[in-house]
């Protein structure tokens, strides 16, 4: 693909595949505009050096390390977890994280929550469906917001003190992260961006991640975003977990999100000569914010190995599978990414995302069926248009739905769909919308339940659904007394 191709030319792809030019030219793994390199896979043991010959072989923690770096092992799970779930990295850095001048504790950030037990006086329970228009940015002209002070939780269940359950945010931001780095110490954050991209350092190296692509960053992983202009987005927040690729069952051994088209960063690290380099580094901790001064840059790690890293994935790449003959399968299909839950048959959540696709079942109800179902949902718009809403549904906004609230488009969509078969067709083209879902009921924050944007979907769409079984009365008489003279 030309070098010169824009973000906006991925919006309107159907796929990555279009992308590679039907092989007329060399295969590319990201976008043009992507500054950084990565290592493909999930779940791996990947391995970087940004100098070669850094990392010990043969032991992890030897008595002398090269250049005189100090080895740091970041432990993500029970020392004795087992092997398949064991999550930890070895970092070698110019100086280790303890270097600090300890914490303080911020201020509370208003429109941020972490206690969603309905206890809480500052959660709302509604079965109405809720929905959000998309949250202003704050104008470059007038306060810098960065990434942290631009947090606002929507809704969530649990407690991160608890280490099961999960919140969900957006962020609306103008401004880079400068000398600060945050850490969130609760749970790992799944970070959607919406409008405008992220330019993401870790401590394991780079991330880039534009509309269209999501990333992982793991509990107790520093990083630090920059942005160019105005930058909003969304966060599913799990504490207790972490993400895996969901089970492919009868689909066998590909499809849905492939594990190799998930990329890490490469060691990249930050010095300066200075003897005294002033960073704060924030931390989130049972949802308040502490912070803590250092006198060296936090991205100082000049190697590392491990299994616990951050990471990306571009969701074009995501392969779509559904009905070649009749019905609709189940919306795991969509499924991008699932954590667990103690209740082996209830996910703690999953990330699943609609987006370019055939329409090909015959002799079917075309659009969603009408349903009610147990999970919690929250739906979100990356780019393009998304008819499933019951009301104007714009790129970053949001919607919610609790457990077994009614499902189902209005009677006008019903008659039209319930009439013939509609033609094969592509459908959601130039267009990703995603939905946080979990078996666990939601509670939503004052700040998103007082917001201006709220609004809520008005049930008057549903007056006209009418009632086509009484206009069948006499046939249906006529059934029910031939049936009792044959009894």
């Amino acid at each position: 693909m030309a070098a010169n191709t824009t973000p906006k030319d991925f919006q309107n792809i159907f796929h990555w595949a279009a992308t590679q030019k039907n092989g007329t030219i060399p295969s590319f793994a990201t976008r043009p505009n992507d500054p950084y390199k990565y290592q493909a896979g999930f779940n791996n043991h990947f391995e970087s050096e940004a100098v070669p010959g850094t990392i010990p072989r043969g032991q992890n923690s030897p008595r002398s390390i090269r250049f005189g770096l100090y080895a740091e092992q970041m432990t993500a799970s029970a020392f004795v977890a087992p092997r398949h779930l064991n999550k930890k990295a070895w970092l070698y850095r110019a100086r280790p994280a303890v270097a600090h001048q300890g914490f303080i504790e911020l201020p509370a950030n208003p429109d941020t929550e972490s206690t969603f037990l309905p206890i809480n006086p500052r959660v709302h329970v509604s079965p109405t469906q809720l929905a959000w228009k998309p949250c202003p940015i704050p104008d470059e002209r007038g306060q810098k917001v960065d990434f942290i002070d631009g947090l606002k939780t929507v809704a969530g269940s649990g407690d991160p003190t608890l280490r099961e359950g999960l919140a969900t945010h957006i962020f609306v931001c103008n401004a880079s992260m400068s000398k600060r780095a945050f850490v969130n110490s609760d749970g790992d954050f799944l970070i959607v961006p919406q409008q405008g991209a992220l330019d993401i350092q870790t401590e394991f190296g780079f991330l880039y991640v534009q509309p269209g692509e999501i990333c992982v960053i793991q509990r107790g992983q520093r990083f630090k975003i920059n942005v160019k202009g105005p930058t909003r987005g969304y966060i599913l927040e799990i504490w207790g977990a972490n993400w895996e690729l969901p089970e492919l069952g009868p689909l066998g051994a590909n499809g849905l999100a492939n594990a190799r088209d998930f990329l890490h960063p490469v060691a990249a690290y930050e010095i300066t000569r200075d003897r005294d380099d002033p960073w704060s580094v924030v931390y989130k901790l049972g949802g308040q914010f502490f912070q803590s001064q250092q006198h060296h840059c936090p991205f100082d790690v000049i190697a590392w190995h491990g299994n616990y890293v951050p990471y990306k994935y571009d969701l074009t790449k995501f392969v779509n599978v559904g009905s070649i003959s009749v019905d609709h399968i189940d919306p795991s299909i969509f499924c991008v990414l699932t954590a667990r839950s103690r209740d082996p048959a209830a996910p703690l959540a999953d990330f699943l995302i609609f987006s370019p696709r055939w329409d090909v079942a015959s002799h079917t109800y075309r659009p969603p069926y009408y349903h009610r179902n147990c999970a919690s949902e929250l739906m979100g718009l990356i780019y393009g248009e998304y008819g499933g809403r019951s009301d104007e549904f714009q790129p970053g906004s949001v919607s919610f739905e609790c457990g077994f609230v009614p499902h189902g488009v209005a009677y006008e969509q019903f008659e039209q769909a319930s009439r013939e078969d509609p033609p094969v067709m592509q459908i959601s083209e130039g267009s990703i919308a995603f939905m946080f879902e979990s078996s666990r009921p939601f509670t939503v924050t004052d700040w998103a339940w007082n917001s201006k944007e709220k609004h809520e979907h008005d049930p008057k769409m549903w007056d006209d659904l009418v009632d086509n079984f009484s206009s069948h009365q006499i046939e249906v008489d006529e059934i029910l007394a031939k049936h009792k003279r044959d009894i």
